[in-house]
């Protein structure tokens, strides 16, 4: 079944202008869970109390808006209001400069949506992916998405484009705020045995296929057989013991890592025919006195 696009939209610079379909990317399958009520079973609801009138339970239609611009001090904003201040609702993409992607810091993607080519724009949409392919360079632009200018970044995938929404720089904490870790001094040795487990543990690409949410994956289950009227028991968790010293920890787990396959180098030993066997010793014969 295709997948249903949940947009539409056009790319633009300069005097181009390319029509797109815009996909979702990605969802989360984690599992949720509902708030129920322990005696009787049922869901409970969420209601909104307000403290300073006698905890008054407020309707939806009975509430504004307000914006904190000091600490329990609002000033309140009108549905119109706020409508006057949202963007184009085009939801064009205004690409405003092309960046090397090397210089991409992917800590500010937000989220992603597959673009793909729509009617009357399929040739100008593969050329530009295939120019931003050729030149290994992402387009930095403005995404106008229900109401709001959204920073984005499209970058050729696969046979297509990608848009990435991003983060704005003020929204990013800096590494540095970061506690900074103690200086030490790292000898050969220990550099040489962490290369040697990153070498055993290194794979030619990564498989997101071999990973499964092991959470979600036993809740199911568990409910599956709590539907089912059966018990279910979990198994304590073993402790892990703590391991302090790192060239320590090294070797130990190096030693329970999978071995190496054997060199193609080394021919194997020959091993000895049966016929070719040793003879077990005779005893020495006693010269006649």
């Amino acid at each position: 079944m295709p997948a249903r696009a949940i947009a539409s939209g056009t790319i633009s610079f300069g005097l181009v202008s390319i029509p797109v379909k815009l996909f979702t990317a990605a969802s989360s399958e984690q599992v949720s869970f509902n708030m129920l009520h322990q005696k009787c079973g049922g869901r409970v609801k969420q209601q909104y109390i307000c403290p300073t009138d006698n905890n008054e339970v407020v309707d939806r239609k009975d509430m504004v808006k307000g914006y904190e611009y000091a600490r329990g001090q609002y000033v309140l904003f009108t549905e119109e209001e706020l409508k006057a201040f949202e963007s184009d609702r085009s939801n064009a993409i205004e690409i405003t400069e092309f960046v090397p992607l090397a210089s991409v810091d992917f800590v500010h993607v937000e989220k992603s949506y597959y673009l793909g080519g729509d009617k009357g724009g399929d040739k100008a949409y593969r050329l530009l992916s295939e120019a931003m392919r050729s030149k290994d360079v992402v387009a930095v632009g403005r995404w106008g998405a229900r109401g709001k200018e959204q920073l984005v970044l499209v970058r050729p995938y696969e046979d297509g484009l990608i848009l990435h929404q991003l983060y704005y720089a003020n929204e990013v904490r800096s590494f540095a705020e970061v506690d900074p870790t103690a200086k030490v001094t790292i000898s050969d040795k220990e550099r040489e045995l962490a290369e040697k487990l990153i070498d055993q543990l290194t794979s030619d690409a990564f498989e997101a296929a071999k990973y499964h949410d092991t959470f979600s994956d036993k809740v199911r289950a568990a409910a599956e057989q709590k539907a089912a009227g059966q018990e279910i028991t979990v198994a304590p968790e073993a402790p892990k013991a703590q391991i302090i010293d790192l060239f320590d920890a090294l070797k130990r787990t190096l030693a329970t890592a999978p071995a190496p396959p054997p060199s193609v180098l080394k021919p194997p030993k020959k091993a000895k025919a049966d016929d070719e066997e040793e003879a077990p010793a005779q005893p020495k014969k006693r010269k006649a006195k």
